[in-house]
């Protein structure tokens, strides 16, 4: 079977097979950063999704980035991703394309007409009409950190260069430019305020007693330097907080962290990256004694809905912070952030306002994981509202749940799951019986 599951896959309007690396490479390339979802575009595999054996695969990786960074315009940088997968005992090369912000793209040599701008129509990669053209590129956006002129100019980037050496990447005096940190008029840009060493940015996580924001009890602030170094900071800060829950049983010692760690850094990540800085408004952290909150500027990116949101269609509203992340291995691969969320925490975490979002993460009460052996059951606020409705009506059903509670099905799901691994709850009966509550 083949890795990913390629072989279950045929070419879509997302998905481009290639058994080679061909002339019309940019031109693939080019309507995936047009198209509003982006798209994958496979090297080493036919038409029907079979591996054709590739050479000198390092090679090919190189020459991929080198024709994406000098063959495109705008700068596709920040936008994909180039990374290698084994199918069968093959090696293929699997590159990840998020839409762009500042379409129209295409290919530089043939410039912005119909024979450079393509769209991805279907499982094809067709022209774009001048009429389309000429639209997008009366809505590419003027507003971006990389046009934004930085209210400094006396920059410095000593910290940012440490946490390039540091992954044997050596910042040469032309590091300003290749990571676009300079306007068209070769001014430092937005972008550049946020990587330097002195800034006005300042990140607060502030903590509360109780589930309300009444009671401060600790404030914090990461910030007036390099946005890395800033969201290192919080991301051990938050390490810090996540304590392990103990329970000791009869036969075991079992042990968990308060929220799921990966779960946490990944909702950080994207929290930071995917802020909207044109306002000045930084993301913020807050700590609950029953929750994490984690709110940034922005709401969805234009264009793209929920659904696409939750299926990791990218698209970086920061692609040059995003580039710089990628680079210092913070963002491990393009699209993977929600999907790495949504395996521990229900799309029901995710708060879409006006002009924020929100992402709200639940966490056990108390010091000890619930089990009538070593100690009380700690619930969760929502888990105790389950509870309680169960207790009205032992044979509600999900659905009932779902609507008394305001939440998805899926979400009831596993809270009944925790509610059942505590020892809180069991089913009788099978799907036609009857909760038991055994508290």
């Amino acid at each position: 079977m083949m890795l990913g599951g390629i072989t279950e896959m045929t070419e879509t309007n997302r998905i481009e097979f290639k058994a080679k690396l061909t002339d019309d490479f940019e031109k693939e390339v080019v309507a995936f950063l047009n198209y509003r979802e982006g798209g994958v575009l496979y090297i080493g595999l036919d038409d029907k999704g079979q591996p054709i054996q590739l050479e000198n695969i390092d090679a090919l990786q190189l020459k991929i980035k080198d024709r994406l960074k000098h063959n495109i315009v705008p700068s596709s940088l920040g936008l994909f991703d180039v990374v290698v997968e084994e199918v069968e005992n093959s090696k293929v090369i699997k590159i990840i394309i998020a839409s762009g912000s500042e379409k129209p793209y295409y290919i530089k040599k043939r410039g912005m007409s119909e024979k450079g701008c393509f769209i991805r129509t279907g499982s094809a990669s067709e022209p774009m009409s001048v009429r389309m053209i000429e639209e997008l590129f009366a809505k590419r956006t003027r507003n971006s950190i990389g046009k934004i002129i930085s209210p400094r100019q006396d920059l410095t980037f000593a910290q940012l260069k440490i946490y390039y050496d540091a992954k044997g990447l050596l910042l040469n005096e032309n590091f300003v430019r290749n990571l676009e940190l300079l306007t068209e008029e070769g001014k430092y840009n937005y972008v550049a305020y946020l990587m330097a060493d002195n800034n006005n940015i300042s990140i607060k996580v502030a903590k509360y007693a109780g589930d309300d924001r009444i009671d401060l009890i600790e404030s914090n602030e990461y910030g007036y330097c390099s946005l890395i170094k800033a969201t290192k900071s919080i991301l051990d800060k938050l390490n810090l907080e996540n304590k392990t829950l103990t329970q000791i049983t009869a036969k075991e010692r079992l042990e968990q962290r308060i929220w799921d760690e990966i779960a946490i850094r990944e909702a950080v990540i994207n929290a930071v990256i995917h802020n909207e800085y044109t306002n000045e408004i930084p993301p913020k952290f807050e700590i609950f004694d029953d929750r994490l909150e984690i709110t940034s500027a922005g709401n969805l990116p234009e264009g793209m809905d929920t659904h696409e949101f939750f299926e990791s269609v990218s698209n970086p509203r920061n692609k040059e912070i995003m580039r710089i992340f990628k680079d210092l291995d913070m963002v491990e691969q393009l699209g993977s952030g929600v999907p790495r969320i949504l395996r521990s925490y229900g799309k029901e975490s995710f708060v879409f306002m006006n002009n924020f979002t929100r992402m709200i993460f639940e966490k056990l009460i108390g010091g000890q994981i619930g089990g009538r052996i070593g100690g009380s059951i700690q619930l969760t606020d929502r888990q105790k509202d389950v509870l309680n409705l169960i207790r009205q009506n032992n044979k509600i059903s999900r659905k009932a749940l779902s609507e008394a509670l305001d939440i998805a099905e899926s979400a009831v799901q596993k809270h009944l799951e925790s509610l059942k691994e505590k020892g809180a709850i069991k089913r009788e009966g099978g799907s036609r019986g009857w909760w038991e509550v055994l508290l």
